[in-house]
């Protein structure tokens, strides 16, 4: 029941908690970059955090792992034909991941995630999805960070904290080097 051609206009995106950490911990281990805070990668196995969600009401989901929830949302509006909108304000991050990606210039939206997910709900159930996300501990920092809009011109969107709109397209070549 898990199907990608579920998905309609009004669903909701949540993703299961901060974003970048897992590029973030690499990049810095790799580099031997030294940082005040301690980034730990976020990898970890998501079987029972799925297990304590499932419900019909869940039309799809997928781990942002390469390319991180930009490229992970990109695959998934070309796949249902819908455009995504998602909103700055709310994206989970770490002040950490956030200073890191500021000073060497990278985009947390296109960085790896080994532990998240990203699920489509029904608009109606997505406030009870997330409170169930929310009391799994690999679920607590999860959040609502947009919906599938009627639009199908297969874009993904991001509202900024200024008002703006930004495109927000499919990575080009390697944000980073693989790293796994």
């Amino acid at each position: 029941f898990i199907d990608i051609a579920r998905i309609k206009p009004g669903d909701k995106i949540i993703i299961s908690g901060t974003i970048g950490d897992h590029a973030a911990s690499i990049l810095l281990a790799r580099e031997d970059l030294k940082f005040k805070t301690r980034i730990k990668s976020d990898c970890s196995p998501l079987n029972k955090l799925v297990s304590s969600i499932i419900c019909r009401d869940i039309k799809f989901m997928r781990d942002p792992t390469r390319g991180g929830l930009a490229t992970t949302l990109n695959e998934i509006s070309a796949a249902s034909g819908y455009n995504i909108a998602i909103e700055e304000s709310g994206m989970p991050m770490k002040k950490s991941v956030s200073t890191l990606c500021e000073i060497l210039g990278f985009d947390p939206l296109y960085m790896a995630n080994e532990g998240k997910l990203i699920a489509i709900v029904s608009k109606n159930a997505a406030a009870k999805v997330l409170s169930k996300m929310k009391r799994h501990a690999l679920g607590k920092d999860a959040r609502i960070i947009g919906e599938v809009k009627r639009e199908r011109d297969r874009k993904v969107y991001l509202k900024t904290q200024s008002g703006g709109l930004r495109i927000l397209d499919m990575i080009t070549g390697e944000q980073l080097p693989r790293i796994c």
